[in-house]
């Protein structure tokens, strides 16, 4: 997101909160607060990202207590796995690591890329569908 993304979704956070501006008080500063509150939260919600993605790659298997579906899944199929995960964008990486590597529920994910419960769920899907063209070299597969 650049400077002119952070000022359209400060606009449209003005817009829906255009009510509660006090008439005795400067419209360009109320709306200037807007601009540097959402680039704040934008450079929080970057940087909480970039930590959740070094975490999911830090993170050990857990050798202890496998689950059913990790032990089915050989090495040979990880490392292809790991290799079309790699070929997409760290967006992606980011959404689908969040779920399937962290099993974040959506709203646990809503709330690690601060962006609502339903563009999780659009971005998940996307991912995953790009993820499949990766894996089926370019096949698009139907579920």
């Amino acid at each position: 997101m650049d400077a002119d993304d952070v000022v359209q979704v400060a606009s449209e956070r003005a817009w829906h909160a255009i009510a509660s501006v006090d008439p005795e008080r400067a419209f360009r500063a109320w709306f200037l607060r807007i601009v540097a509150n959402t680039a704040r939260n934008h450079h929080r919600s970057r940087a909480r990202r970039r930590v959740a993605e070094l975490r999911v790659a830090a993170r050990p298997p857990d050798s202890t207590n496998p689950e059913p579906e990790s032990s089915v899944v050989t090495h040979a199929e990880r490392e292809v796995v790991i290799a079309a995960m790699n070929r997409l964008d760290a967006d992606a990486r980011l959404v689908i690591a969040l779920r399937h590597f962290e099993q974040l529920s959506e709203h646990e994910m809503a709330d690690v890329m601060a962006c609502p419960p339903g563009t999780v769920k659009s971005r998940l899907s996307r991912a995953m569908g790009r993820l499949r063209s990766e894996l089926t070299g370019g096949a698009v597969l139907d579920d």
